[in-house]
């Protein structure tokens, strides 16, 4: 699982204040603010440490007090948390420092409910390297803070072997040996058939993904290789078919939606001027 990873904030704000917000620096530099976030939905709250890194870097004596805890479910109109500080500083950090919460705790909310829709089985939810480019440390730490699980972070912490790995190799049983030969890492294989899944089988890797499997296929699939590989389904699996999913007794679905289909959380923050 990813915790919380170290948070290099300087490249979200470049994005956005580039030679400087000439904007803020309409207010005087002497001006102080309190500023309120509140949420317009329920959530799940996940980013508490990039929203704060946010201000911290622009100014380091404004205060943050949050009101709830990452991971908490809060209601609509919650009150998440409350700044006092520099009122230039407050209005320059105002969109990166929500464009991070909402899109963090939009994927923590995500995973949240897929996890929630599979309880009592004993399936996990995995999450893909399908993330927006430059947050995927970040949403992989929100989709274990909603509730799921991370299956590897890249390239580089695991070996997932499909079809254009297994024409390459020949074969999947010599993809599976070239792979043990060359690394120490998980092993995984994705087959598209029943046929596939018995030659993986044979190959022993640690973990077989079943691509668009059926029900009935899922099954199948579940009585050849129980003891045998742990089993990752996925492919067109919603909110509406996972539950019948994890009750095949597969060991994983891994749902590319969890941080490529999120919609931001709705969060207002509004700022009133205490000093002139």
């Amino acid at each position: 699982m990813v915790t919380e990873p170290m948070i290099e904030i300087n490249t979200f704000l470049q994005e956005d204040i580039g030679t400087g917000d000439i904007t803020a620096n309409l207010i005087a530099a002497s001006c102080i603010a309190t500023a309120r976030v509140i949420t317009r939905e329920k959530m799940i709250l996940c980013g508490q440490a990039w929203f704060n890194a946010v201000f911290n870097a622009l100014d380091s004596n404004v205060l943050i007090h949050w009101f709830v805890n990452e991971g908490d479910e809060v209601a609509a109109e919650t009150l998440l948390c409350e700044l006092t500080g520099s009122a230039r500083a407050l209005l320059t950090g105002e969109r990166t420092a929500l464009n991070l919460l909402q899109t963090l705790s939009a994927t923590a909310t995500v995973a949240h409910r897929y996890a929630a829709a599979v309880a009592g089985t004993q399936c996990k939810i995995l999450d893909t390297r399908k993330t927006i480019p430059g947050l995927r440390l970040a949403q992989k730490y929100a989709v274990a803070c909603g509730g799921a699980v991370n299956h590897r972070i890249g390239l580089y912490d695991g070996i997932l072997i499909k079809e254009n790995h297994i024409i390459a190799a020949g074969s999947i049983a010599q993809a599976v040996k070239l792979a043990r030969e060359q690394c120490s890492v998980s092993v995984e294989v994705e087959v598209e058939s029943i046929a596939e899944l018995k030659q993986a089988l044979l190959a022993k890797p640690d973990r077989v993904m079943l691509d668009n499997f059926s029900l009935s296929q899922l099954q199948e699939a579940v009585q050849l290789a129980t003891g045998k590989v742990e089993l990752e389904a996925s492919g067109d699996i919603t909110l509406e078919t996972i539950r019948a999913v994890a009750e095949t007794g597969v060991d994983y679905i891994s749902i590319g939606a969890l941080t490529k289909h999120i919609q931001a959380i709705d969060l207002s923050m509004r700022i009133e001027l205490t000093k002139v």
